[in-house]
């Protein structure tokens, strides 16, 4: 299975991610939320940044089932899905993980005809930090 890309702006998310937190970059000076994590702020320019935790729930916006598999390590466990998560505290930042029933769950473990866009979820992690998404209970 592939391992996160980690460079320097995306550093950390990835510690706040292994202690099970889901932290996201923002201005320290006009407070926009950005994701992927960069140097400069798109909206005002400014260089100053803070990690702000957010609630970790959101809205499936998108998902992919991809058939074949891309990758041969992911084909044990196809069919699995990909879903684009729009964060309820950040609307504007989207991040992209795997719906699962439970944290560390197989990447097959909820069938693909039970994801709806707009379906509630709200975050997990499994035992190498990664975040990972489950339905919210209504």
């Amino acid at each position: 299975m592939l391992s996160p890309a980690i460079d320097a702006d995306g550093a950390p998310f990835w510690r706040y991610a292994a202690r099970g937190e889901l932290r996201i970059q923002a201005c320290a000076d006009c407070g926009e939320f950005r994701f992927p994590p960069r140097p400069c702020c798109p909206r005002c320019q400014s260089f100053a940044t803070e990690w702000r935790a957010v609630g970790g729930h959101g809205r499936i916006w998108s998902y992919v089932v991809p058939h074949p598999p891309l990758l041969p390590d992911y084909a044990e466990q196809a069919p699995y899905n990909v879903i684009v998560v729009e964060l309820a505290d950040a609307p504007a930042v989207r991040l992209v993980g795997n719906l699962v029933r439970e944290p560390g769950a197989r990447l097959d473990s909820v069938a693909p005809g039970g994801i709806r866009i707009g379906a509630r979820v709200r975050v997990v992690f499994d035992g190498d930090g990664l975040p990972q998404w489950v339905l919210e209970r209504v």
